[in-house]
């Protein structure tokens, strides 16, 4: 299983493309430009990276160059550009394989499966699980299991993904519509089921909204999760 970063701009596709991966469980984050695809690979490690080419801020083809020129990570561009020489053009810049769309997860998962017995090949080994630590906090997001002071805790399913979110990017406040859209695959919705979520984890952690020990929510803004002070 891989740590994913979905670089696509599509709400549809993006979603799809995160339900498809999580269901093979593999780890996945993801964004809609450029510039937060570059930020993340700055932060995070990741075994791969899915680029579309027909981002809003930057071209996704500027967007591997600068890629490249901060790491190594396996990059597998997604677009619906079929032009044989920018093929060519992309994969002589340091792209790893080329996806044509409309493409079937089924042709995703065998170029990503592909993509990454090279990398580890390479490599001599394979990388370890990618464990989250947030002070007392650990959460395995391949085993999906989650330990609070080494005592296991008890989540839901949905409580868990909103956990290893929000966990995933530590004292990063990320706004509410943000959360429906990755955690709930939802474009839309009602923020009383991210309170009622919270609240049910706040309480498996130990904490109240009005004595916050790792979940903070700041009104209007959204949601982020810190170590203890």
């Amino acid at each position: 299983m891989a740590s994913v970063l979905v670089v696509e701009d599509d709400q549809f596709v993006r979603s799809a493309l995160i339900r498809h991966l999580t269901e093979a469980s593999h780890t996945v984050r993801s964004v809609g430009t450029a510039l937060e695809a570059l930020r993340e690979v700055a932060h995070f490690r990741f075994d791969v990276v899915i680029l579309d080419l027909g981002l809003p801020d930057l071209d996704g083809s500027e967007a591997l160059k600068m890629l490249r020129g901060i790491t190594d990570v396996p990059v597998i561009i997604a677009t619906a550009r079929d032009d044989e020489t920018e093929i060519v053009r992309l994969l002589n810049d340091g792209a790893d394989d080329y996806l044509t769309k409309p493409f079937s997860v089924e042709h995703l998962s065998a170029r990503m499966a592909a993509v990454l017995r090279r990398a580890r090949s390479a490599a001599g080994e394979v990388p370890p699980p990618r464990l989250i630590q947030v002070g007392g906090l650990s959460i395995d997001p391949l085993r999906r299991t989650a330990e609070l002071d080494g005592v296991p805790l008890d989540l839901t399913r949905r409580e868990f993904d909103l956990l290893a979110f929000l966990a995933g990017r530590p004292g990063v406040v990320v706004p509410r519509k943000e959360l429906l859209a990755e955690v709930w695959q939802q474009s839309y919705g009602d923020d009383q089921t991210i309170d009622v979520h919270l609240s049910w984890l706040r309480r498996k952690l130990g904490e109240t909204a009005a004595k916050p020990r790792y979940l903070h929510t700041l009104r209007g803004v959204g949601v982020k999760l810190e170590p203890p002070q």
